[in-house]
């Protein structure tokens, strides 16, 4: 009896050093919950308890945000920018990581370093001179201008991800079916993807989170009500030189978080694997 306690007591153990944590990642989310809830009266209460809702909680601010403010139109300007960016970017990221990592040619290794270094380049460097691009294609204050520019920084990072994950895919398998007839696409297409499923995963969660999130080119290329993002909206129109309409920030940020979260949720199995698999290789 004792020796079957041991295990259990050592995996309480283990489980028990993950609280500090868990409540350290889940506080956020915490504290925004409960002040998307709050009434301002008790927001606004020096006396009030900070993190427990006493007066009851209340719907008001997520009433404003949803009819009062244009939050729907902005969260769709934001999941067509972040999908078709996303499918681009992994669709060219998977063709280039692809010949990365298989064809060798004069300066294939060069080209994979500058890639990466590539993706280090930070945006707060890029957007001025992509403004210009922008200009030129006379998308300003359109959506479409996120579309063009995200890329520039999602392409790079879907490359180098799944370049190391195609370095896993042993080359016997296309090997074999090239020599029953097939051609090297055909092997990418019927052979290779299919076992890279988890890779391509991981590179979709991560470019669509990028893209969800991003903040400075949607600020930059984006003013008008109609076209700017869930990002920028929540900010900018919630926001009013120093007016803070904290009830509603706090419920745009709670609602704009759920489309990340589904996703990590249903492809949570395949993330972790690509992740382990071909991104730390």
């Amino acid at each position: 009896m004792a020796v079957k306690r041991q295990p259990l007591l050592r995996k309480v153990l283990l489980h028990a050093g993950l609280v500090p944590f868990l409540l350290f990642a889940l506080f956020p989310f915490y504290h925004m919950t409960l002040t998307s809830l709050k009434t301002d009266s008790e927001m606004y209460d020096l006396a009030a308890v900070p993190l427990l809702i006493r007066e009851g909680p209340t719907l008001q601010h997520y009433a404003y945000l949803l009819w009062e403010t244009a939050f729907i139109t902005w969260t769709k300007n934001s999941l067509m920018v972040t999908a078709i960016a996303t499918s681009v970017s992994v669709v060219i990221g998977t063709i280039a990581a692809y010949a990365l990592a298989r064809l060798k040619f004069v300066g294939v290794g060069a080209f994979g370093t500058g890639i990466f270094v590539t993706y280090l380049v930070p945006t707060s460097l890029l957007f001025l001179p992509l403004a210009q691009v922008v200009h030129w294609l006379g998308l300003a204050d359109s959506k479409w201008a996120l579309v063009v520019t995200y890329p520039t920084f999602l392409v790079p990072f879907c490359t180098w991800l799944l370049m190391g994950y195609f370095r896993t895919v042993p080359k016997e398998v296309e090997e074999c079916a090239m020599v029953d007839g097939a051609t090297r696409l055909q092997a990418l297409w019927r052979i290779v993807l299919p076992m890279a499923i988890p890779g391509l995963v991981c590179a979709v969660l991560f470019a669509f989170t990028l893209s969800w999130n991003e903040f400075i080119y949607a600020l930059t290329f984006t003013s008008s009500s109609e076209e700017i993002t869930a990002s920028v909206g929540v900010t900018s129109e919630l926001i009013r030189g120093d007016i803070y309409f904290w009830g509603a920030l706090m419920a745009g940020a709670i609602l704009g978080s759920v489309p990340i979260v589904i996703l990590y949720v249903f492809f949570l199995d395949y993330y972790v694997s690509g992740l382990t698999a071909g991104a730390v290789k």
